[in-house]
């Protein structure tokens, strides 16, 4: 079942003044719903490395049951451009998938508490294929991650998720750190004509990483984004704040790692 981000938006601004923690007493599947979108994207000044490049987002996400799950695959240099950023880059996909389980719908009880509704068993894992290898200068994301998560309401986002893993380093077969991670989507402008504005976005904070496989032992992302939605299309601009990103220094073999970068996306909803 579909529903549109529209929708999505109405509901989610009327959870925002709801008390009630998730019910899942009668069906866990009476709150089930899907989406997915294709976004052309450009990437200017992208870290690490400052690379500008277009690619093709394939995202998606939903709710099934007791399962929540958010994704997206992008695929670099579409066209073959031998004088693109990403041309002679290893990575020509990135994956990330973060599936999270309820515990409320699990167990059947309610364990909400203060602004946190609902409670998850969370993973994410992220993906692009390439081998770290410092002396060929060559870095991948390839890591698992499990832990706490939850649905948190907070002054006028609405509800977040909030989530806290441990780092499994696929690269180095190790546990190295932890991350924190949350995300919003507030629209917070309508139009006349049943289309918004919103404010969305995420932060994926490391800390705790070994010295042994990572360069700095705190580092991460933030993405601020101001997005149009019709029922069908998406429009938008982020901009996206890094800080030795993956533990990486800045300077370091994989460049620059600590600055900003700026996406520009048009999307198509399914």
């Amino acid at each position: 079942m579909r529903k549109s981000l529209v929708a999505l938006s109405v509901l989610a601004a009327s959870a925002a003044t709801a008390v009630n923690a998730a019910d899942y007493s009668d069906d866990i599947h009476k709150n089930d719903y899907s989406w997915s979108q294709f976004n052309l994207m450009m990437a200017v000044d992208e870290l690490p490395g400052k690379s500008t490049h277009d690619y093709l987002e394939m995202e998606f996400g939903g709710r099934s049951g007791i399962f929540d799950l958010y994704g997206y695959v992008d695929v670099f240099n579409l066209t073959g451009d031998s004088s693109s950023d990403k041309a002679d880059d290893d990575a020509k996909i990135f994956m990330k998938f973060a599936p999270r389980m309820s515990l409320d719908a699990l167990t059947g009880k309610d364990l909400s508490f203060g602004p946190v509704q609902e409670l998850y068993v969370a993973t994410e894992l992220t993906w692009d294929g390439v081998t770290t290898n410092a002396e060929k200068g060559t870095f991948g994301v390839n890591n698992y991650k499990v832990g706490l998560g939850s649905d948190v309401m907070v002054p006028w986002l609405g509800k977040i998720g909030l989530n806290l893993y441990g780092t499994y380093d696929m690269n180095q077969k190790d546990w190295n750190g932890y991350q924190i991670s949350t995300n919003w989507f507030k629209p917070f402008y309508f139009l006349d004509n049943g289309t918004f504005i919103s404010y969305q976005g995420y932060i994926d904070y490391q800390f705790g990483m070994k010295d042994e496989y990572s360069e700095a032992s705190n580092g991460g992302a933030m993405f601020n984004g101001i997005y149009w939605h019709s029922d069908r299309y998406s429009v938008g601009y982020g901009l996206k704040a890094y800080k030795d990103v993956y533990g990486l220094k800045d300077g370091s073999f994989a460049g620059k790692t600590t600055g900003v970068g700026h996406y520009f996306s048009i999307g198509y909803k399914f």
